[in-house]
């Protein structure tokens, strides 16, 4: 199945795989403080998955990277970002925690999979498209055989 690239394959379907590759390889730098920290001061509590959530963080910024070419840590803070609660004002937008955003480029730097870029931010390298592209050809595979398993069941 050659061919293949991220913009194939839905996003979740590949961030969702993509965050169980890199659990897998534990390879990811994973800072000590995930168990505790907030995402984005809008929000209330940490993530409930207390464990898998920088994965999957980390699984979507190479997405968004892999889409985008060239991506900075201010932009990931904004896009991550959601709306804060100001009491009985209007809610405001809120960006997401730099730290964590930049915690996890720099992890996925150290594998590999990004790279600085010279206009600014980072952008994806050649064996960081190489790893994702794999992974969703293996993903769009794994979703054609289940639409597969459907049919079948739904002739019968």
């Amino acid at each position: 199945m050659s061919g293949v690239t991220v913009r194939d394959v839905p996003a979740q379907e590949f961030i969702d795989s993509y965050a169980q590759f890199l659990q897998r390889q534990g390879k990811l730098e994973v800072p000590a403080y995930v168990e505790l920290v907030k995402t984005s001061s809008g929000n209330e509590m940490p993530p409930q998955d207390a464990e898998g959530w920088f994965y999957k963080r980390a699984a979507s910024v190479a997405r968004h990277i892999y889409l985008r070419k060239n991506v900075g840590v201010g932009k990931l803070n904004k896009l991550y970002g959601n709306a804060g609660n100001r009491g009985s004002r209007p809610n405001k937008h809120v960006d997401a925690s730099g730290s964590v955003n930049r915690k996890v480029v720099q992890s996925l730097e150290k594998l590999g999979i990004l790279e600085i870029s010279p206009k600014g931010g980072r952008k994806i390298s050649e064996n960081g498209q190489r790893d994702l592209d794999r992974i969703a050809a293996q993903t769009k595979e794994a979703l054609e055989e289940d639409d597969e398993e459907e049919e079948e069941e739904d002739e019968e």
